[in-house]
């Protein structure tokens, strides 16, 4: 098995639902981040582009990453794959490139994902039969259960901000400690220097969503959303709807051609649950990745879980108590920065590899909760 270097990672910054790039394509992002990339590593091939993406069904075309290899002007016998593990999406696509090399399938991939939730389509179901009578309901695409089989189980089934209130009920999560989260995710986010990752497109230089003026009292005045009587879980205590993408370079060490990488990637894993319990995927595959590594959370040095929803994290740091809180998200999660689906698995990983080079050393890891009961996360060592 063959070492796996993150040789540098970039991205978009994040717009906000009908905001600053609502008027870019999903695969124009996706054609950006990849041409910056080549751009900043001199790498002008690749022998695969895989891209994440939980939607597909505009104007991704299918393939997103195929369209975004031919958009950025690599090669046209580069080939590219697009993968679907809906908020995974983007790690999915790096944990595939990862494997590739490691075996010797490839030698050098551009990885990463893609979202807009903005112009995500709706779709219009093929009726049952010809020239029904009735009328027909279009479909929103943006995010969450679409077109379900009667024969799932309606627990299953419930809303994504439904789940959340189940974790901060299993675990006795206040509003007040959500909002509390909340406020410190923007705070984090206003603070950070992200110009090493982040490259402007559509006169957008930073994330759109990050609140520098909010305040716990504001957070405090937004009403439930998901539960009208009891509710918790709120706009202010959630990931936003967003447009964005990230793409990774990885590469063995033949492919490296003398470039310092960012970190290497030693370990991942992919975790499942109960369906409505999705936001507590992480906890399983965080353990399972760490072990895979021969690490354990001592070791780690900076950590990325992604912001869902902050009754999510505060779960899952509840059910990881050697976890360390100060070392999570300290520029900020998904909360103030955005969750463009298939963009944030790229995004965190990006994140830690940064850390990991601005300290010179140290282990990481990224994870992330995935709809439907899933979790996935990747150590990186420097």
């Amino acid at each position: 098995m063959k070492d796996v270097y993150i040789v540098d990672a970039v991205r978009t910054p994040f717009g906000r639902y009908g905001g600053a790039l609502a008027a870019v394509r999903p695969d124009d992002l996706a054609a950006h981040v990849v041409a910056a990339l080549v751009e900043r590593t001199g790498q002008e091939s690749a022998d695969e582009v895989l891209l994440g993406n939980a939607n597909g069904a505009g104007e991704e075309n299918r393939n997103v990453a195929r369209m975004a290899a031919l958009l950025a002007g690599l090669p046209v016998t580069t080939p590219g794959a697009t993968v679907n593990r809906l908020c995974g999406s983007g790690m999915e696509a790096v944990v595939q490139a990862y494997r590739a090399i490691a075996v010797g399938d490839a030698s050098a991939v551009i990885a990463g994902g893609v979202e807009s939730m903005t112009r995500a389509p709706w779709v219009l179901p093929k009726p049952d039969r010809a020239f029904p009578a009735g009328g027909q309901e279009l479909v929103s695409t943006t995010l969450g259960w679409r077109l379900v089989n009667p024969k799932m189980p309606a627990e299953h089934t419930v809303a994504l901000g439904e789940g959340a209130e189940l974790i901060a009920d299993k675990h006795g999560i206040t509003r007040e400690e959500q909002d509390a989260y909340a406020l410190g995710s923007h705070r984090k986010a206003a603070k950070a220097a992200l110009d090493r990752e982040i490259v402007p497109i559509a006169g957008l230089t930073r994330d759109e969503g990050i609140r520098d003026d909010t305040s716990a009292e504001a957070l405090a005045r937004l009403k439930p959303v998901f539960r009208k009587d009891g509710g918790t879980v709120t706009a202010g205590n959630s990931s936003p709807l967003n447009d964005g993408a990230a793409a990774l370079l990885l590469t063995d060490e033949e492919g490296l051609r003398g470039r310092e990488p960012l970190a290497r990637l030693t370990a991942s894993a992919v975790s499942a649950l109960e369906p409505r319990y999705f936001g507590l995927g992480p906890v399983e595959a965080v353990r399972k990745a760490l072990a895979k590594a021969g690490k354990g959370f001592g070791d780690l040095s900076t950590v990325e879980l992604n912001e869902a929803f902050a009754a999510q994290v505060l779960g899952c740091l509840a059910e990881l108590p050697d976890l360390d809180p100060a070392l999570v998200n300290p520029d900020g999660g998904a909360i103030a920065i955005g969750h463009p689906l298939g963009a944030s698995g790229a995004r965190v990983t990006g994140a830690v590899a940064h850390r990991l080079a601005a300290a010179g050393s140290g282990v990481g890891i990224a994870s992330l909760c995935i709809g439907v009961g899933q979790g996935l996360a990747v150590v990186l060592e420097r």
